[in-house]
């Protein structure tokens, strides 16, 4: 038995597919094979392919039933499974903290800083007051050159 792939042009005659457990048969000359280079033939005599046929379409009644069972218990498996892993996914999302650049976790909690220390990412007291007595200082300058 001669092996081809899917796509080559072959002479006629009956070609077998173990993969896909089909029989194609081919009338003329030159025809090419259904599917793509991966899917595998094997040329079979007319004889062979006489006695393949009612074996595999007994083959496919028998297995049919099983086969929907099978289709049926992976659905509700699937469900039952999805279910619970969105229901996981939502708690996970409402228990885990937001995430905020910048922002240090698992380091315990800052105290109260000193006064008059200027803070990491901005002015202190000391910084807000000497701003507060500059815009003083320039409102009194302005009001005495209005006079």
């Amino acid at each position: 038995m001669a092996r081809y792939t899917g796509g080559m042009q072959v002479a006629g005659g009956y070609y077998w597919s173990p993969g896909r457990f089909t029989l194609v048969p081919v009338a003329e000359e030159g025809a090419v094979l259904p599917g793509d280079a991966s899917r595998r033939y094997l040329r079979v005599h007319w004889a062979v392919a006489l006695l393949l046929a009612p074996v595999v379409g007994g083959l496919y009644v028998v297995c049919l039933p099983f086969v929907g069972l099978a289709l049926m218990l992976q659905w509700a498996f699937a469900r039952a499974l999805g279910g619970a892993r969105s229901s996981a996914t939502d708690l996970a999302a409402t228990v885990a903290p937001g995430w905020r650049p910048g922002e240090a976790h698992l380091t315990g909690r800052a105290g109260e800083p000193p006064k008059g220390d200027v803070a990491a990412g901005g002015a202190g007291e000391k910084a807000l007051e000497d701003v507060a007595h500059e815009i003083a200082r320039k409102r009194a300058q302005e009001g005495s050159r209005e006079d």
